[in-house]
């Protein structure tokens, strides 16, 4: 028998675990299950897909320039271990995905120790919002990028860097199954009664921040609406660290886990309450109005915010080049300034049917509707593992 298709899948927080589960079940779906084994390092859903990840992703969710040097040498451990991993497993092929400050050094590991191994970078880095001298070291490190916007390429094929934009994932989610009538029903909540959905984050520095801000905003809100009910979504990477804080709330609130039910709430949710980051999309494709904020270490968002040349956070406010959904960015992240505008939803029902179609029709603008990305990123993954 031929030995199977060796890939190798490199994530390491909970957005990219999702890319690289569904980047395999489309290699699974494209060559056989039984003609391609995965290994790498991920998180739980890549696990489902064969991923046997030798170490926890969750130490590699490092938000910030200050957080990135206090962990230089945790990550620079973990790239070892990777690159150890991919000498030993002899790999056809290597996909990086996101997280830029981790998968560049392991795409230079990678080239040192295995120089005739084929690096794909899945999600490249933001160069149009920041740092565009980024495109310029990704080319000279890997051999093909894949990308989510349709913004993206330029930016990196004139480094020389072949790039095809593959469409996100994020569009391709499927909400047909998705039922807010029985979220509601099973968790007791009338048809009417005004739902608030908590998104604070899949990664620790996020929770650490943003849950105690969600917290106070949730407590006036609640204290002007006794009859607002709550739902906070816990993703697996910080399920622990969030349920404990959330107990000690002085208010019931749901917690919502697994795929599913967070599909079902989102469907049910009358407006979101959201950290910044893929969740967006999410929301947006579920027919939520949403209230954005994100909060960094206070030395980090100095560094950054000098760099930043992007006027949004949000990808859809990015796509339309306007401020659909609001965005409340480090000290205006404040409990009354976001309880102001969660209010604001709540109360008029007309502001948030025009904040759907608007993100609706941005949404459109972004790529919605094209064939599955997933699929997409897999024909690009065999055509590389071919041109070798």
């Amino acid at each position: 028998m031929s030995r199977p298709l060796t890939v190798m899948l490199v994530a390491a927080e909970a957005s990219g675990d999702n890319l690289g589960a569904g980047l395999a079940r489309a290699l699974k779906a494209k060559v056989g299950a039984d003609k391609v084994r995965f290994v790498g390092v991920g998180g739980p859903r890549m696990a489902e897909q064969g991923v046997e990840s030798p170490f926890d992703i969750t130490d590699l969710s490092i938000l910030g320039w200050i957080e990135g040097v206090r962990a230089y040498g945790r990550v620079k451990r973990r790239v070892a271990e990777t690159v150890e991993l991919a000498v030993r497993e002899k790999p056809d092929v290597a996909v990086l995905i996101d997280s830029w400050g981790f998968t560049i050094r392991v795409a230079k590991g990678l080239r040192a120790a295995l120089p005739d191994l084929k690096i794909v970078k899945y999600v490249g880095p933001q160069v149009w919002a920041s740092r565009p001298g980024r495109a310029r070291t990704l080319a000279g490190a890997v051999d093909h990028l894949m990308t989510l916007h349709g913004f993206d390429p330029p930016w990196f094929e004139k480094e020389g860097l072949p790039t095809t934009f593959v469409g996100n994932p994020s569009l391709a989610i499927d909400f047909s199954q998705a039922d807010g009538a029985r979220f509601r029903q099973e968790n007791a909540l009338s048809p009417v009664q005004p739902l608030l959905l908590i998104l604070p984050g899949s990664r620790p520095a996020e929770i650490m921040r943003m849950t105690p801000v969600f917290e106070q905003t949730a407590w006036r809100l609640k204290a002007a609406r006794p009859d607002l009910a709550m739902a906070v979504v816990v993703a697996d990477t910080i399920a622990d660290d969030l349920k404990g804080r959330v107990a000690g709330w002085p208010f019931r609130c749901i917690l919502v886990e697994g795929d599913a039910a967070k599909k079902d709430a989102m469907k049910a949710a009358t407006v979101a309450l959201a950290t910044s980051g893929t969740v967006s999309t999410e929301l947006a494709l579920a027919g939520v109005p949403m209230v954005i904020a994100y909060r960094l270490g206070g030395l980090s968002f100095a560094l950054t915010s000098r760099l930043m040349t992007a006027r949004h956070i949000t990808l859809f406010n990015i796509a339309a080049d306007r401020r659909i959904a609001p965005e409340y960015l480090q000290n205006a992240a404040t409990p009354e300034a976001l309880a102001q505008a969660v209010a604001e939803r709540l109360d008029r029902p007309e502001l948030r049917a025009e904040q759907i179609a608007e993100q609706t029709a941005a949404l459109d603008l972004m790529g919605r509707g094209q064939p599955d990305p997933s699929a997409a990123a897999a024909d690009v993954v065999l055509s590389v593992v071919q041109a070798r």
